[in-house]
């Protein structure tokens, strides 16, 4: 019914710090390229990874010829000599390249060649370090040692993303390695970007790039912001560009047969889909219309309280829910937690939290608050609706992909199905599927009752399984929900890939009792790769106990999509 959510805030740091964290979400889509899924679980063919480090030798050149521009740039003799240093530990590396390859345990080949996603990002570093920026005013017109200073500044900003990339990446995969195993091939080129002194070199380098930027303009700024972005962008383009020769288990619809990938997408609506709570914006639209009668000094045959009385009506419905929710949830957590994925227990503890739905319901239905409330200010609120970061996106990809045998459907509590089909009411995402319940209208204004068709988790399990018998003569297909409430665990728990995002503190209490393990969709990426390789993996299958936790939808999309 009603639901909390809150978004922490950064600490802002510097230029480099503040583009990092604006955009390391994308840099998490490198995590599901099948060359990093292949690596991190050991299984990489050695020729696909040597073919990647023989491309370093390209990049070690474009370094050194950018830092090399870049010192000329610098006005201040500090800043030269940071500069310099940096470049002769880029060259350092170049010379030393053969041999730091043979302490990893391999070989390079004697010849290489540049590969295309390689050149698009040492020409747009070249490029930059010249001061070929577009979009760049004045350009050709460097006079003073400031403006010289800013072309120093963003060829830092095309080189920074990238070392903190690796560094992040790095770090990522060497988490999810096996101690006790450490059969993985690739630790020690793993563990060399892991390093400290890695670390540091990333490090050094934005630091400058935050001293750099000081003096600079806010236009001067925003193109630091938009080289950063591009160089990231140019990197990711590279991972995602490394050939691979072996089977892989990601993205999804890349891995499924050539007749094309037969997917059904589920997702909830609240804080999945949306970024507020549809209760408290269809509250929103009853306090405006009970305002706006106020105003009119008017009688309306819907709006029968005053615009105060009905905020405190919903205030009081609001706290009141989430008192009895909470202890709804701690009645029906076992009193010792289950030491193995205990569904039949789930399933009937989760009979409690239905009936306590349905009640909250007939509670807001009886207190009047719905009634009086016009359709098209209820559509209006949808139409502007805030989404989650790139959850729009991955849908309309999904919907308008060619070769891709596409169904998504929300399934949804929301009351008013009106809602959620005006929020999705743009380009492909008209094509969705909407369950949920419905508010039914005398005219253009509700009732006040409510059409219920989704109460609990076992009304969108039922959904669930309906959708799924309609597509059984399609064929073999992926099912994939996407939710982080209570009212989504059997969803989740019964699709082949059940990915939890904003999950509920009610959700996480719960699964931790019935023996449910929460798993980052990364981690399980790797282990599912690891079993391919050995011939134990036939892909996703549903009622695990597992489920794979994300923390944004970018990792969605390339879960689902690739980069």
């Amino acid at each position: 019914m009603i639901m909390e959510g809150f978004q922490a805030t950064p600490d802002d740091g510097g230029i480099a710090k503040r583009l990092w964290v604006k955009f390391k979400n994308e840099s998490l889509c490198a995590l599901y390229t099948p060359f990093v899924a292949c690596l991190a679980s050991g299984t990489l063919d050695s020729k696909s990874f040597l073919h990647c480090i023989s491309q370093d030798v390209y990049f070690l050149q474009a370094f050194a010829h950018a830092y090399e521009l870049a010192e000329d740039y610098a006005d201040d003799d500090e800043d030269k000599e940071a500069i310099r240093v940096m470049r002769k530990r880029v060259l350092r590396k170049l010379k030393d390249q053969d041999d730091l390859v043979r302490e990893w345990g391999f070989e390079l080949p004697e010849v290489s060649t540049c590969d295309s996603a390689t050149v698009r990002y040492t020409d747009f570093l070249l490029a930059t370090a010249a001061g070929k920026v577009e979009g760049e005013k004045g350009r050709g017109k460097i006079v003073t040692p400031f403006e010289k200073t800013r072309l120093a500044a963003y060829a830092l900003s095309a080189i920074a993303p990238c070392m903190r990339l690796y560094s992040f990446l790095s770090k990522e995969i060497k988490a999810v390695l096996v101690p006790e195993e450490s059969t993985n091939i690739y630790e020690r080129w793993i563990d060399c970007l892991c390093s400290e002194s890695f670390e540091a070199n990333a490090s050094r380098i934005e630091d400058l790039l935050d001293k750099l930027s000081v003096t600079l303009t806010g236009e001067e700024l925003d193109v630091v912001e938009k080289l950063y972005h591009q160089a990231m962008k140019l990197e990711l383009e590279f991972i995602a560009a490394q050939p691979i020769t072996q089977s892989t288990i990601t993205p999804i619809s890349q891995v499924q047969e050539a007749a094309g990938c037969n997917l059904t997408l589920f997702c909830d609506f609240d804080m999945t889909c949306s970024a507020v709570d549809s209760s408290a914006l269809l509250a929103d639209v009853a306090i405006i219309a009970a305002a706006k009668t106020d105003l009119e000094d008017c009688e309306s045959p819907y709006v029968h309280i005053s615009a105060a009385d009905l905020r405190a009506t919903w205030s009081n419905l609001s706290s009141k829910y989430i008192e009895e929710y909470e202890e709804c949830i701690e009645s029906i957590r076992p009193s010792e937690t289950v030491g193995r994925f205990d569904y039949e227990g789930l399933c009937k503890a989760l009979v409690q939290l239905s009936d306590f739905e349905s009640r909250a319901n007939d509670m807001v239905v009886h207190s009047g608050v719905l009634r009086g409330l016009s359709q098209e200010d209820i559509k209006r609120v949808g139409e502007h609706l805030i989404f989650q970061n790139g959850c729009k996106n991955v849908l309309q990809e999904i919907l308008g992909r060619e070769n891709m045998h596409a169904d998504v459907h929300i399934l949804s509590y929301c009351w008013s199905g009106d809602l959620i089909r005006s929020a999705f009411s743009s380009g492909a995402l008209t094509e969705l599927n909407v369950h949920s319940n419905e508010l039914p209208y005398e005219g253009s204004v509700t009732t006040g009752d409510m059409i219920k068709k989704m109460e609990s988790p076992m009304d969108k399990l039922q959904a669930f399984n309906d959708i799924l018998k309609s597509r059984e003569n399609n064929g073999k297909h992926t099912t994939v929900y996407v939710g982080g409430s209570v009212g989504d665990f059997l969803c989740l728990l019964n699709a082949d890939v059940g990915i939890v995002i904003g999950m509920s503190a009610g959700l996480k209490r719960l699964g931790d009792q019935f023996g449910v393990s929460f798993v980052p969709l990364f981690s399980g990426l790797v282990t599912k790769q690891r079993e391919l390789a050995e011939g134990s993996c036939s892909g996703w299958t549903g009622m695990s106990g597992i489920l794979y936790t994300v923390s944004s939808w970018d990792e969605i999309h390339a879960f689902i999509l690739g980069l």
